[in-house]
């Protein structure tokens, strides 16, 4: 949190609706390499008054270089009408700097490491900005969020100030733009043969005591048979990822893709080693009974997730995990083709111990880094101002992800149309166009976070209906900053590493049978041998140092 005074200034810009180029002289305390703190010569191209809501448009032409994470679905092209149409609106010309997304990281890395990096790196997700503080190389950007009026209405209205503590480092700024959900957007969940449960006189279930009993159903009648086979195992931290990330949401942990080895228990009031509490064993139970029992294939923790689609298609198993895009694109139309009066669903994730939770903190996505050097120049007012718009006004995000009305797309209140021969993600297989590949709108690179109404504009019927059920739970408290300091990082980072190796291949040999489960204690005991606990105590005296410095 902020201190009194620093409150106090935010609420009187905000009151005030916008920020007059008056104001901008002394703000800011980021390093900034022995450049001046005074912001008064960096204010060439920038607006001289501008508030949440209104165009950005540079008071003359100017230039800014952005990383760009070039998605092979759809390469960057220099023909983008995304391109042009951004320059018409708000004066700026954006510089690529092309990357492949198989070696986005590295590169960006490389680049920064050299002073090579463009002013703007986005598609950086929350840790990755904290290999780059201590070097001083990217900007505390929280020291410059006075600029930004769009951002900071959506933190206030939003109340999503607890989200962006957690993203604190230890000297309580923090060092990347994050972007902003107003709801929790829920991606993954169980899918299923509707039309075998039919025929079998089966509902959708709804917990995971449903879940068992439906495959034990499936398996009676097709004793051959996995009833549930998975994918999402290969080219990912944890087997399985997206199936241990929804069914921890019903224990309350965090598991495959959104494993931690550090969360915060709540109820006890610090933090704790994910991997050995008994929410993260009640998980590991459950997928060994699936398994044991022969209701869930053990091939789904190492298999392709082209053989788990076959296997699919080819009707030896009957559920598979699933995200709104694969059920309609991949799944329902490959089924219905080949597998006549075949029916698929993907269902809300179903409920647990936990009850009716999502996880907590999903709310920020990915976000943008601004290079040190950006501080350096005399456009930088302008520069933020334009990444306040671009990435966090609502026109700047209307645009980015559905383009130019009435040239990409029509649009009725919050009822988005594209113009016909128009597509995007196969919504219309025969359109000649594509609004990604042939208009650069859609890009993940700029297009993220916004309004309930914005993001879910976008939905197929399937995911409306999905994510509405979804966001209509509770999330789960946040963990409180706990920011450690660089060497303590660096220690952390030693232990890390092997703990969460250790995690990772425990979990399949439970899952798998290959470790039975009465060793669960034996397995917790090899865990402090690898400084477990060490670990969890430096997160809690970090937790503990942010509280007292921070207030």
């Amino acid at each position: 949190m902020k201190n009194a005074g620093q409150l106090s200034r935010r609420q009187i810009l905000t009151a005030a609706g916008f920020i007059g180029l008056a104001t901008l002289t002394g703000c800011g305390s980021g390093d900034d390499g022995g450049d001046s703190k005074d912001l008064s010569k960096k204010q060439n191209g920038a607006m001289k008054e501008y508030r949440a809501g209104q165009q950005f448009k540079a008071s003359k032409p100017l230039s800014f270089s952005v990383l760009h994470n070039n998605n092979p679905v759809y390469p960057l092209k220099d023909s983008w009408l995304f391109w042009k149409e951004l320059t018409k609106r708000t004066g700026i010309t954006l510089k690529p700097v092309a990357v492949p997304l198989s070696d986005y990281e590295k590169k960006r890395s490389v680049l920064i490491g050299a002073g090579d990096a463009p002013f703007l790196i986005p598609k950086t997700y929350h840790p990755s900005e904290v290999a780059f503080v201590s070097s001083g190389a990217i900007l505390p950007v929280s020291e410059y969020v006075h600029l930004m009026p769009n951002f900071q209405d959506k933190v206030r209205k939003w109340k999503l100030e607890p989200e962006l503590d957690s993203i604190r480092q230890s000297d309580g700024k923090y060092y990347l733009l994050p972007g902003l959900h107003e709801k929790v957007k829920s991606g993954y969940s169980l899918s299923l043969r509707t039309d075998v449960l039919d025929r079998l006189g089966l509902r959708l279930p709804t917990t995971w005591d449903e879940v068992y009993d439906v495959f034990k159903a499936i398996k009676a009648e097709y004793p051959d048979r996995y009833p549930f086979t998975d994918r999402w195992s290969t080219n990912t931290p944890f087997p399985a990822a997206a199936l241990l990330s929804y069914l921890g949401q019903a224990y309350g942990v965090r598991a495959g893709w959104t494993y931690d080895n550090i969360s915060f228990d709540a109820k006890a009031g610090e933090f704790v080693f994910t991997g050995a509490t008994d929410g993260y064993r009640q998980v590991i139970e459950y997928l060994r009974k699936l398994v044991a029992e022969k209701l869930m294939d053990p091939e789904s923790f190492t298999q392709t997730d082209d053989d788990a689609v076959q296997k699919l298609l080819g009707e030896k198993s009957f559920a598979i995990s699933a995200n709104p895009q694969e059920l309609v694109q991949n799944y329902r139309y490959n089924l219905e083709k080949q597998v006549s009066g075949a029916k698929i669903e993907m269902v809300p994730v179903p409920l647990g111990p936990a009850g009716p939770v999502v996880l907590g903190g999903a709310r920020l996505e990915n976000g943008v880094m601004v290079s040190s050097k950006a501080l350096k120049s005399d456009t930088f007012v302008a520069m933020m101002q334009f990444v306040d718009w671009l990435w966090y006004s609502d026109e700047g995000q209307r645009f980015a992800k559905w383009g130019v009305q009435d040239v990409t797309y029509t649009r009725a209140g919050d009822q988005y149309k594209l113009e016909p021969g128009i597509t995007l993600m196969g919504s219309d297989p025969d359109a000649p166009k594509d609004l990604q590949k042939d208009y650069g709108f859609f890009n993940g690179v700029f297009t993220y976070g916004g309004s309930w109404a914005l993001v879910s504009s976008s939905f197929s019927p399937d995911e409306k209906k999905f994510q509405d059920a979804m966001a209509q739970r509770e999330q789960l408290p946040i963990g409180p900053a706990h920011p450690l300091q660089s060497v303590e990082q660096e220690q952390a980072s030693l232990w890390d590493t092997p703990l969460r190796d250790h995690v990772t291949q425990n979990t399949l040999k439970f899952v798998m049978g290959k470790r039975p489960l009465s060793e669960w204690d034996d397995y917790v005991t090899e865990l402090k041998a690898k400084n477990m606990d060490q670990l969890v105590g430096l997160h809690n005296k970090a937790r503990e140092r942010f509280k007292k410095e921070n207030g």
